[in-house]
């Protein structure tokens, strides 16, 4: 068990550091968008809603990936648990 986790973690701040590295690079437009965004609602228009509707659903849509993956994880161990519980010398006898 300790070692899954200490695996997990290993994974994980690899990720991080990867995802940190690749992520610095493209920073550099952010401040073009925000500027043309910005500029846009000044003159009227509704391209900045619509950037931020997007950064949003972008925003949201890995933590409900990584949700339905605990989700469904959860559910299989919880069955698991349950067929181990009936294997270990419990009889209907």
């Amino acid at each position: 068990m300790k070692n899954k986790f200490l695996k997990y973690c290993s994974l994980f701040a690899l990720a991080f550091v990867l995802n940190t590295a690749i992520v610095n690079n493209v920073q550099a437009q952010c401040p073009m968008c925000k500027l043309s965004a910005e500029q846009n609602l000044k003159d009227g228009g509704t391209a900045g809603k619509g950037l931020n509707t997007g950064i949003l659903y972008m925003f949201s849509a890995p933590y409900l990936l990584v949700g339905g993956i605990a989700y469904f994880w959860w559910i299989n161990r919880k069955k698991e648990e349950e067929d181990d519980d009936f294997g270990n010398g419990f009889s209907n006898n």
